[in-house]
């Protein structure tokens, strides 16, 4: 299956703007060098906005796999791929701790990736949720890189392109526009603890952090690194409501789940994706970190309406509910 991956013509590059998709497109454009780039979300490729952009010479990364795609690169629970993949499309799915991972095993032996080597290891902490609270808060290089990645679809570019041409990680943060995005983000790590500090509640051992509407966003170990050992997994509600995904400065209300990785090391008490797609079809990930779009409800039926604050507050109420019978 490898042989034939390698094999595709491949012009396109779709992957996810998180550090574990920027750092899977850096190793497959090594590859594929020419390649465009374009960066993508579960929710607007599931929407299917992206469909324009995706042909059997376009490979998708560490997102939801297309019908119409050549390559699939993939760790998440929810795309393991099943009897119904399309024999034309080249899938490549492992429960790996990370997309990069797979891209990586893939060109090892076929080109020099032993500049990465170490970065791999971080990359599979963060995303694999095995990265210890001591090295959270620490100050490795990969771990502000990531912080900084999301922030701009021209910083991940930027970023892309110099890993693909094995710049180092420390040589990327010393770049004019990448270390203003730095800077910046330093300073905002405190202020990013105040918001969360203000706005979690602890309900049955599940941290509910609202940060809806704020135009902040997080992911579960700043607020599992916030409730400690109070909690053993933790919902986050971002976004904002009544937003679309073509939208520049706004995203849809949405939740992301997280176990408490810090405490639970081999897996959480809960498969959160229940959770993920109990109101959304599209939501999904891993057991232990998921997401969907939080959905307007009646009667616990959902309805095609512009969500607004009571839809969260009836979603929530049903996951807790799901959640006490773990």
């Amino acid at each position: 299956m490898s042989d034939e991956a390698l094999a595709l013509d491949i012009e396109r590059i779709i992957t996810d703007s998180d550090l574990d998709g920027v750092v899977t497109g850096a190793i497959l454009r090594r590859w594929w060098p020419n390649t465009e780039i374009k960066f993508g979300h579960p929710g607007d490729l599931r929407a299917g906005m992206m469909d324009h952009l995706i042909n059997r010479k376009t490979a998708i990364c560490d997102l939801p796999r297309h019908m119409n795609c050549g390559l699939s690169i993939d760790h998440h629970q929810s795309n393991e791929p099943d009897d119904e993949v399309n024999s034309e499309m080249v899938v490549l799915w492992e429960p790996t701790p990370s997309a990069a991972r797979i891209a990586y095993n893939l060109l090892k032996n076929k080109i020099d990736l032993t500049d990465l080597t170490d970065m791999m290891v971080w990359v599979d902490k963060l995303d694999g949720g095995t990265i210890t609270i001591e090295e959270f808060m620490g100050d490795n290089p990969v771990l502000w890189l990531g912080r900084i990645i999301g922030s701009d679809e021209n910083i991940a570019k930027k970023i892309l392109e110099n890993l693909q041409n094995k710049m180092s990680v420390e040589d990327i943060l010393l770049i004019p526009e990448i270390n203003n995005r730095l800077e910046e983000r330093r300073n905002k790590q405190a202020s990013l603890k105040k918001d969360i500090s203000e706005n979690i509640e602890i309900i049955d051992r599940l941290a509910i952090a609202r940060l809806e509407n704020l135009k902040i966003r997080s992911n579960g170990y700043h607020v599992t690194a916030i409730a400690g050992d109070k909690c053993d997994a933790c919902l986050v509600i971002h976004g904002d409501t009544g937003a679309e995904f073509n939208e520049e400065e706004s995203y849809p209300v949405s939740a992301s789940f997280y176990t408490n990785s810090f405490i639970h090391k081999s897996g959480g008490v809960y498969d959160l994706t229940k959770l993920a797609t109990r109101f959304d079809v599209d939501g999904g990930g891993h057991a232990n970190a998921c997401g969907c779009r939080i959905k307007s409800t009646e009667n616990k039926l959902v309805v095609q309406r512009e969500v607004v604050g009571k839809d969260i507050e009836e979603n929530i109420k049903e996951w807790l509910k799901m959640w006490s019978q773990r």
